[in-house]
């Protein structure tokens, strides 16, 4: 990947708030949402068979759902009239199981009704608020309050509250195809599909679309972060839609795909982070949650079913890695990835952006810290995981250009096949983990903790994962010498993989061995109560916290450079 950096702001590739997606589709939000209802209630119904008995289970599972949630799981964002809604729709249940005299015909009829209110409900609270107006006052509060909670942390004083000596793109370092990115969103639409570590991830990624001159994105945000005012205004004004995570049943989860996939084929840019929720493991995800994703294919598709062709019918996937020296949210994360058993479970979510307090005490934290990010933009592709040239044409493998169409053209039309469309997005899933790998930038405080971690499980080779973790950390030492020349190893091979195109290294990584280190230390945990890893006073190496050296080693998993050791 080029080690090009981008130093300035872009001008914007539309210059008339009215010509963005965003906007076009805000002016019609009322007709939309509707379209969006009358859609997925038309899914459903064909999923379905337009069986009144298998509709009545659906019906009957959801308002069971819904009534476990709202007792188990409230939220202070959730309409008033959750009970009386869900009340009225138990009533017309029953009403119908009590009239043995209806016909096949008439009970089907009466259950669309109910399906009907429930799809346009999910519509409403699922659709964008988006603003224009809100939208350029909101990026000019990012900007403005980043860059002073980053100058405070630079230039010490009252002074520091007016300080413009160092801007935010002195701290977040964005390389890679950024140009390309650019063209491509004058030419067709654009999927941009970003790692999730981190509750900062969907504010940087904001501000990043916005630095480079790109239009306002729609993306799915967690209907938790509009339980606070403030924070619901931000969201809407950024161009987020709800996604509420706790309705894990059908006609919610098929609205939701609907509304994404209409809004793709609208033209919207859109952002979904493919993992669906932070890291857990700290790992890069590697199992990514597909029904968003499913939405671009189906998109594209549509867009050929209408009639459009060329590259302005195309939509591009674009993924992303954001990469940081430490995650405030580590600790709570690894806790629950290891608690976690492998069978699905009902918990609540521990949510740290609870109030308006803890929202602000995250990100002075996070930006009064010194560490650099880097946000790496990789290489665009089609649907199907097919790189794309300049001008947005699909390649092979071997660079011939190739057309997008033909995959769904069966017996010379464009035709709707559920079970080849499911293993397109199994396919694109796949190509995006791969572009994940490659474009991870690798910093010196990956490097330190993947290095520890792999020395103290080598010391210790008898012991499983979790018997590894309680090693009393008093017990676990590591000798600098050895440690150091082991960095080299490890560090020697990650260059080689560069060299394949397999990974990118932060620039800090080309100093001594020495330096490498130390600036590794002095960052990974940064803010942690307990050091994942640092320096004794011998000058050897140890732990505070194994559990967070897990987390941290994690960012290097899928390179198998643990066979070195």
């Amino acid at each position: 990947m080029e080690e090009k950096y981008i130093k300035h702001r872009y001008e914007p590739i539309l210059h008339s708030k009215n010509e963005w997606p965003v906007v076009k589709l805000a002016r019609e939000r009322k007709e939309f949402v509707k379209k969006i209802s009358e859609l997925s209630e038309k899914r459903i119904l064909d999923l379905s068979g337009n069986n009144p008995d298998i509709l009545k289970e659906e019906l009957e599972t959801t308002l069971y759902r819904e009534k476990l949630r709202i007792k188990q799981n409230p939220w202070a964002v959730d309409p008033d009239d959750e009970n009386e809604f869900w009340g009225d729709v138990k009533s017309s249940l029953l009403h119908v199981n009590s009239e043995s005299g209806l016909s096949k015909t008439d009970r089907l009829k009466v259950y669309k009704s109910i399906l009907h209110r429930i799809t346009s409900r999910y519509s409403e609270e699922i659709a964008s608020n988006f603003k224009h107006t809100h939208y350029k006052f909101t990026r000019s509060v990012v900007q403005f309050g980043f860059s002073r909670l980053l100058n405070a942390a630079r230039v010490k004083g009252f002074r520091s509250i007016f300080s413009t000596q160092y801007s935010l793109q002195d701290k977040i370092q964005i390389t890679g195809e950024t140009d390309q990115l650019r063209d491509l969103a004058t030419k067709g639409t654009i999927v941009m599909v970003p790692t999730h570590f981190s509750n900062l991830d969907s504010i940087l990624i904001g501000w990043i679309i916005s630095v480079m001159g790109l239009p306002p994105f729609i993306y799915g945000a967690g209907l938790n972060l509009f339980n606070i005012s403030i924070f619901a205004y931000f969201m809407n004004a950024l161009g987020a839609y709800k996604v509420d995570r706790r309705k894990k049943n059908l006609m919610y989860l098929e609205t939701l795909k609907t509304y994404s996939k209409e809004a793709i084929q609208f033209g919207c840019h859109s952002l979904f982070f493919p993992g669906g929720t932070r890291s857990r493991s700290g790992m890069i995800e590697s199992r990514l949650k597909l029904g968003l994703l499913s939405t671009a294919i189906e998109a594209q598709r549509a867009n050929y079913q209408s009639g459009s062709k060329g590259i302005s019918a195309k939509i591009f996937v674009v993924p992303v890695t954001i990469n940081y020296h430490f995650v405030l949210e580590a600790p709570g994360l690894i806790r629950e990835h290891l608690s976690i058993t492998g069978q699905e479970r009902y918990y609540k979510e521990n949510d740290e952006f609870s109030t308006s307090y803890k929202i602000s005490k995250f990100l002075v934290k996070f930006f009064t810290k010194g560490s650099d990010i880097s946000v790496s933009v990789g290489r665009a592709m089609d649907v199907l995981g097919n790189y794309v040239d300049k001008d947005g044409n699909s390649l092979d493998k071997k660079g011939r250009i190739i057309d997008t169409r033909d995959y769904f053209v069966s017996q010379g039309k464009i035709t709707i096949d559920q079970q080849r469309e499911e293993e397109y997005t199994n396919m694109l899933g796949k190509r995006i983990v791969e572009e994940f790998h490659k474009i991870n930038r690798v910093f010196s405080s990956h490097l330190v903790s993947f290095t520890a971690f792999e020395m103290i499980k080598k010391r210790n080779h008898k012991l499983d994962l979790f018997d590894l973790l309680r090693l009393p950390e008093e017990e676990i030492v590591l000798p600098y010498d050895e440690f150091k020349a082991t960095c080299e190893l490890v560090l020697n091979r990650i260059k080689e993989l560069k060299s394949q195109g397999m990974i990118g290294i932060a620039p800090h990584l080309s100093q001594e061995m020495d330096q490498i280190i130390i600036h590794g230390l002095e960052n990974v945990g940064m803010y942690h109560a307990k050091r994942p890893v640092l320096k004794d006073k011998q000058g050897d190496i140890i732990t505070e916290d194994m559990s967070l050296l897990y987390f941290y080693h994690n960012r290097l998993d899928g390179y198998a450079l643990e066979k070195l050791f």
